[in-house]
């Protein structure tokens, strides 16, 4: 028998929303039921168009983010999940990496999971309920030639995942991880040619994987069918990390 996620009655924030796996996420939140703040610098205000609210920020600015986060709030968008998405990638072989490449990718990647978390934390505990998933990567598990930046960000961002999962359990919040493979999106439709060869070749179930397979994976974790889940990572690859 099917099993409908239902998530009609509940507020997700993602950020990162306006592209790629966020803009994913977005709609399969939306297509569960769910009312979902869109989180993106590139954004520009809109109304609530009843399902998706979007709002520019950015995650690296903690000013910004508490703000929008109080705004929120008392708009009456507390978040019943929370999508820490927005990332980047700054990619060079260590000798060449710059201090500012480095520390933008850990700012964004591991700085914008922790100050959205921060933010809404308090809410969550209030409530003591709430589900909050990190985008980590199958890279913070095996590493990737040229990315010491964005692996050492995203394993980071599983540590703090397992940290935090510990620190809100006692409140009925449960806190995953999910690591993706490589996954079709404007970013990697830029890539050279024969890296995409390399990442198709390293995929077990013969594609790479969509924007959708993750999103699908958010349900999972953000619904009630995951409800004895926390402190976990989420391999979503296609067998690649195998």
């Amino acid at each position: 028998m099917a099993i409908a996620i239902d998530l009609s009655g509940q507020t997700a924030w993602v950020t990162g929303g306006a592209s790629g796996i966020g803009a994913g996420v977005v709609q399969t939140l939306v297509a569960a039921g769910a009312r979902v703040v869109s989180l993106d610098r590139s954004h520009v205000p809109s109304a609530d168009d009843g399902s998706v609210i979007r709002v520019p920020l950015d995650v690296r600015d903690s000013a910004s983010v508490d703000a929008t986060a109080a705004s929120l709030i008392e708009r009456g968008f507390a978040p019943d999940i929370l999508v820490n998405n927005a990332g980047i990638a700054r990619d060079a072989v260590v000798w060449k990496l710059s201090d500012a490449d480095w520390s933008d990718v850990l700012d964004v990647n591991l700085g914008g999971t922790f100050r959205m978390t921060r933010a809404c934390a308090p809410s969550m505990r209030r409530r003591r309920s709430g589900t909050i998933v990190n985008i980590a990567s199958i890279n913070a598990i095996r590493g990737k030639f040229g990315q010491s930046n964005y692996a050492a960000s995203k394993g980071a961002v599983v540590s703090f995942t397992k940290a935090v999962a510990r620190e809100l359990a006692r409140e009925g919040v449960r806190v995953n991880a999910i690591a993706p493979g490589f996954i079709e999106t404007p970013l990697t439709a830029a890539l050279p040619a024969d890296v995409l060869a390399q990442a198709n070749r390293e995929v077990l179930l013969g594609r790479i994987g969509r924007p959708a397979d993750i999103g699908n994976a958010v349900l999972f974790l953000a619904s009630p069918l995951a409800s004895h889940i926390t402190g976990q990572v989420l391999v979503v690859d296609g067998g690649q990390l195998i």
